[in-house]
Formats: C-alpha cells, structure tokens, sequence
C-alpha cells in the first residue's frame, strides 16, 4: 500500500471557508447556471468532493465548490465551514498541475450518452422541470437530448398543469 496516495484524506477536517486563500492561477471558469447547478448538486447529494488545499490553505482544487459554499442557503447550512484535504507538495509547480489535472481529469459530457441519460429519466416518470432542475438545463436542453417531437414535448410539459383563468384588461379610472 503506498501511503503517498492515502495521505491527503487521512488529513480530512472541516475548517472556516474565510481561512482559505483561492490560488492565482486556475485558469478553469464556470459559468453562474453552473455554480447553480454545483449549489444543487451538494443540496441533493450532499458534500462528496472536499477542497484541496496546501498547508498554508491555498485551494489547488475546489474554487467553485468554496465560491458557493460562500453563498446563502450553504453558508448558513454550513455554518461556514467547508470540508478540506491537504497535500504538501514540495515544488509550487506541483501545486499547478494539481490544478490544472484535477479540473481536466473531469472530463466534458458527450452528446449520445446525455441522449440515453434523459431518455432513461424521461422514462422513468421524472418530469421535464425536474430533469433541468437536477442536470441544470433549461427545457430546451431537455427537449433537444430527448427523442420527442415537438408536439409531444409540448404536451408533456403542460400536462398536469394547472389551468389559469383568462387575462382582463385592466384600466385605470
């Protein structure tokens, strides 16, 4: 057993957001739809990944998750806390290519197992607000991943929805 690889979670604590300092040199960048999905994504799952930090607790990965760890409803739930693991790396380029290998080894989505993925909730009974709420995509993702006509789009997501009375033309007097 190589205890190099067991190291960083053996140092696995929950410490104040406000110690941690954001590194300069993170060239990755989210989206704001994408730090809400990050916010739901821990609201529904839980906190699964913690920070990686050096010991001085500068963030080599983990920015994101720290940015909205800082942000109402987490901070609160938090109690402005935010799990972290350290790594004490002796050069500062191996700090850099913590960065830069952790947020590329994550990958991008492809296009047909998306398709499969939506098909499979659609499936399933889970609606089309749902679905965009938990992936983070607007009806029109959903609509263009699934395999639905328009038509039949359209009324899956006005079926069961609740019937408005007719608009009046209000005046001043």
């Amino acid at each position: 057993m190589n205890e190099k690889l067991f190291a960083p979670l053996a140092t696995l604590q929950w410490v104040e957001r406000d110690k941690l300092i954001p590194n300069s040199y993170n060239p990755n960048r989210v989206s704001k739809e994408n730090l809400k999905l990050l916010t739901q994504s821990i609201l529904s799952n839980g906190w699964t990944l913690p920070i990686v930090v050096r010991p001085d607790m500068t963030i080599i990965d983990g920015y994101h998750r720290w940015t909205v760890a800082g942000e109402e409803p987490l901070k609160t739930m938090l109690d402005g806390k935010v799990p972290v693991v350290i790594v004490d790396h002796k050069e500062h380029s191996e700090d850099i290519y913590g960065t830069v290998t952790h947020n590329r080894a994550r990958g991008t989505h492809l296009l047909e197992p998306m398709k499969a993925i939506v098909k499979e909730l659609l499936d399933d009974g889970k609606t089309v607000d749902e679905i965009g709420k938990q992936l983070g995509m607007r009806s029109e993702e959903v609509f263009r991943l699934s395999d639905f006509s328009k038509e039949d789009f359209l009324k899956m997501m006005t079926e069961g929805a609740e019937t408005y009375s007719r608009a009046e033309i209000v005046t001043k007097m």
